[in-house]
């Protein structure tokens, strides 16, 4: 049986938390972890549609985007947008799994997705991350309670390294201790020095599970006080971080990446459209998913030659482009731009439960659920 809780661990181990934003929502939102879970249906947005949608399909998951909590609601009415959806989801036994700032930042996310669309080699972060938070535990166990700790450690969220599970390293030596007036051993005697067989047990964990992996080790360790260290990880160098950087294989006009792009993303009323001279040669671009007007600076700073993203207002494009020889700049709508990563969420989805040796039927939603339906001239 797969749980809901197993699917989210996958998504967060590859789209860690510690990745999101301070003001983000991420994760699960809606439901029970411990539900049993057959079909997961990927979306951008949580709508009335997108749940009528995975109802229909058996779905007992969505894994979207955006999180259908961003904001804080102070009632579940059904009379109201976000209530209405809520009592929909939860009513028919639909969890909600959102991987947002985190998916913008991670590997494998929304902004390689967008990236791979524009067709990016050699690429890079346009603000690398400081690090997804690493820590290392050391823990001195008991020969024969070693695997019983190191499972408990597993099952906390420990032992991920990359695309490997259960990853641990040992070390055998010799342990010693003298229980003062008012322990309570569980091996050796009140004022006697005891020496015993034990393991150095390692394991990496990332930050923000340090709480459940402590506890965890509490509850499975067999002495009344287990000695540990807990040591902090310095971040290496990573693809991690919002937006990618890179260049073309071959140069193309602005007009002919803004067409290529284009055709790559679900059709919106609004199109992709393109400010700049659409004749210039591109060779270099920046990309970040979703609204990146923020970043139009960082962008310029680059040097690039394009600078691909969405939600981009009119005085801030204005003052960039008049700036001399800034980046043309490409808009691609919110929606269309982030629904590229479905696909890879999906697949990774797909490729962990073939691992596990579990069967999930998984889906992505083609219902567009950008705000705009036309655009008239």
């Amino acid at each position: 049986m797969t749980r809901v809780g197993d699917v989210v661990g996958w998504l967060e181990a590859a789209y860690p938390p510690a990745l999101a934003e301070e003001w983000d929502r991420v994760g699960l939102s809606v439901g029970d972890p411990d539900a049993e879970v057959s079909g997961v249906l990927f979306a951008v947005d949580v709508t009335d549609a997108v749940a009528d949608e995975a109802v229909e399909r058996g779905a007992q998951l969505i894994v979207s985007h955006h999180p259908l909590l961003l904001r804080g609601i102070h009632a579940v009415r059904a009379d109201e947008p976000k209530g209405r959806v809520l009592m929909r989801l939860i009513r028919a036994g639909v969890a909600v799994f959102s991987a947002h700032t985190n998916a913008d930042a991670g590997t494998a996310g929304v902004a390689d997705a967008l990236a791979d669309a524009v067709g990016l080699v050699e690429r890079r972060p346009m603000l690398p991350a400081e690090g997804a938070g690493l820590d290392k535990l050391a823990v001195f166990v008991p020969t024969g309670d070693a695997d019983a700790v190191q499972d408990a450690l597993f099952a906390a969220g420990a032992g991920r390294v990359g695309d490997y599970a259960e990853c641990s390293f040992r070390s055998e030596g010799t342990g010693q201790f003298r229980p003062l007036a008012g322990a309570h051993p569980t091996l050796g005697t009140v004022g006697a020095v005891e020496r015993v067989e034990e393991v150095r047990l390692e394991v990496v964990l990332p930050r923000a599970r340090r709480s459940a992996v402590l506890a965890a080790l509490l509850a499975a360790h067999p002495y009344e006080t287990p000695a540990f260290d807990l040591i902090e990880l310095v971040p290496a160098a990573s693809g991690l971080g919002l937006g990618r950087v890179g260049r073309l294989p071959q140069p193309v006009t602005a007009a002919a990446l803004a067409q290529r792009l284009a055709r790559a993303v679900p059709a919106t009323a609004g199109g992709v459209r393109l400010g700049g001279d659409p004749d210039r040669e591109i060779s270099t671009v920046a990309v970040l998913g979703g609204a990146g007007d923020s970043l139009l600076d960082a962008a310029r700073r680059l040097g690039v030659d394009c600078y691909v993203t969405g939600d981009l207002r009119h005085h801030p494009s204005q003052d960039f482009l008049a700036h001399d020889g800034a980046p043309a700049l490409i808009d691609v709508p919110h929606y269309a731009a982030e629904w590229l990563w479905l696909p890879h969420a999906e697949e990774l989805v797909r490729r962990r439960a073939s691992a596990e040796g579990v069967e999930l039927a998984t889906h992505v939603s083609t219902l567009v659920t950008d705000p705009w339906v036309a655009a008239f001239r």
